[in-house]
């Protein structure tokens, strides 16, 4: 992936960038793999805002990403490279032998005409899908399950991969994206390469404008709210926010607070926090 800077013609276009789609082969998506989604723009089933300053944005069509890659032995061959409006990461449309298609995540250098397979027996080539015990030390993988069966859910977003540790019992050792090390039941399935797109995080997006287009609404500062709105609020002019530390709209503490139960079952697998990653 490329990024294409605009020319300063206007304040919003300076230092603007965009990808250049150079990657992408297909413009119109794949009818029967999408479908209608509800967007709850941070709202409950109540119709209650609890996730703040979201909301508009652009329609969107669900592309359906297969993230279990449980099409054992079936060999499918990249038919073409698409752009998806749901997650920054490209998607790849795979024809099966069988006659099935689906849609994957685009590892990086993964191209049309490549061949891929699910498989215990896969070989390790990128886009191949494995169970972890089968995948050598050192190897960089996406799209991992947290349980057997369940679907990737690490390692999805652009540019993210893990890293095979070790090896011992019924675990395996992974090097998570945020820097946290812990242990994955071997039994897990995991997809060989990088996830593609890597230059994303370096996307300048140059105007609020584009960022209501991605669905997100402004972000006003508690110092800038009335006292009965926000703990930072009120105040003669420009004041501080008057506490020794800032806090969240609720009062508990915005920076440094671990909010991570110590009872958490899961808390057993993890071998080094991201913290002191």
């Amino acid at each position: 992936m490329a990024i294409r800077f605009y020319k300063a013609y206007t304040s919003g276009t300076r230092n603007r960038s965009v990808s250049t789609f150079s990657e992408i082969t297909k413009s119109k998506p794949e009818k029967c793999l999408t479908y209608f989604f509800h967007r709850s723009k941070g709202r409950n089933f109540h119709g209650l805002i609890t996730s703040r300053n979201r909301g508009g944005g652009h329609k969107r069509l669900y592309r359906k990403i297969d993230f279990k890659r449980n099409k054992l032995g079936i060999i499918g061959k990249v038919f073409a490279i698409e752009y998806d409006p749901n997650r920054n990461a490209r998607i790849a449309l795979i024809f099966y032998n069988s006659g099935e298609k689906s849609y994957i995540l685009q590892p990086r250098n993964l191209c049309v005409g490549d061949i891929l397979i699910s498989d215990f027996e896969a070989s390790i080539k990128v886009g191949n899908a494995l169970p972890l015990y089968k995948i050598p030390l050192g190897t960089i993988i996406h799209n991992v399950e947290f349980q057997p069966g369940k679907g990737g859910q690490i390692a999805r977003a652009a540019g993210t991969f893990v890293q095979v540790l070790a090896k011992e019992g019924k675990f395996i050792t992974l090097s998570m994206p945020s820097g946290e090390v812990r242990l994955v039941k071997k039994s897990c399935w995991a997809t060989i390469g990088q996830v593609g797109n890597i230059d994303y995080s370096n996307i300048i997006l140059g105007k609020a404008g584009r960022n209501r287009w991605l669905g997100k609404r402004p972000h006003v500062r508690g110092v800038a709210m009335n006292p009965c709105d926000h703990p930072h609020g009120g105040g003669e002019g420009r004041s501080p926010i008057g506490r020794s530390r800032p806090v969240t709209p609720w009062g508990k503490p915005a920076l440094g607070y671990k909010t991570r139960s110590p009872r958490n079952a899961s808390n057993k697998f993890i071998i080094r926090s991201r913290k002191s990653a």
